[in-house]
């Protein structure tokens, strides 16, 4: 059993003001839990290279920030947890870094959900995402994706919580543990898949489960290449060149 202290929710951001609110929005929901109420928490928004007012609407939601100008969101991730970690001034092995994206919102479980995991031991939790938002010329195209999501790691017996997925709007993991394995690299796209395949590979116990799966933008203007708004556009092509 491992006793979280404290838990820090990370959140990078490139010129998301307009989508910032909605997200910090539900992370301070999620984090009224009452299974959280002996928790000590803190957001911290990691604005990147921004021009906008992401920085004023993150301070004015409470939530801590640190400026950078990589454009990149490993090292934005990165950044985000450091400072979580400098200050919270806890044992990292009883601090928790739960990851999500300014693009999106998470379940009101999501938080305590993690907690509780972690309190089980397991040194990392990987979940799922669901788009929203799209416009109608977009239905096609997201029936098709959820189709193929949903089919990604099922059993032929029947549904399984299992899944292949790995998503930074849904992460979370045991400071100890990141530290141990490096923390999230310097990568342009595909850092949270590089923090998991470390993670696995160093032999901590990870868990992939589809509880409490976050909401995230179904736009095709990606902050990010190589994410979850290229995967769609992608698709898109793919579903209109068939159609």
């Amino acid at each position: 059993m491992t006793d979280i202290a404290g838990m820090a929710v990370v959140v990078p951001a490139h010129n998301e003001q307009a989508l910032l609110p909605a997200a910090l929005s539900a992370v301070s929901r999620a984090a009224r839990h009452p299974a959280l109420a002996s928790t000590r928490l803190l957001v911290v928004v990691a604005a990147d290279a921004c021009t906008d007012g992401t920085r004023t609407v993150a301070r004015r939601a409470g939530a801590l920030v640190v400026p950078l100008h990589a454009r990149n969101p490993g090292r934005a991730r990165a950044a985000g947890v450091a400072l979580a970690l400098r200050a919270l001034r806890l044992d990292p092995g009883n601090v928790w870094i739960a990851s999500t994206d300014a693009d999106s919102e998470v379940p009101p479980g999501w938080l305590a959900h993690q907690r509780a995991r972690a309190e089980q031991g397991w040194d990392a939790v990987v979940g799922t995402v669901r788009p929203q938002g799209w416009p109608p010329a977009l239905a096609d195209v997201i029936r098709t994706h959820l189709r193929e999501y949903e089919a990604a790691g099922a059993h032929p017996g029947g549904a399984s919580d299992l899944h292949p997925h790995v998503h930074g709007a849904n992460l979370g993991v045991r400071a100890d543990a990141y530290l141990r394995c490096g923390g999230y690299p310097a990568l342009t796209a595909g850092e949270d898949h590089a923090l998991v395949s470390a993670l696995e590979t160093g032999g901590h116990r990870v868990l992939r489960t589809r509880r409490h799966p976050v909401l995230t933008s179904a736009r095709l203007t990606a902050r990010a290449q190589g994410g979850y708004g290229d995967h769609l556009g992608r698709l898109a092509e793919r579903v209109h060149l068939l159609g």
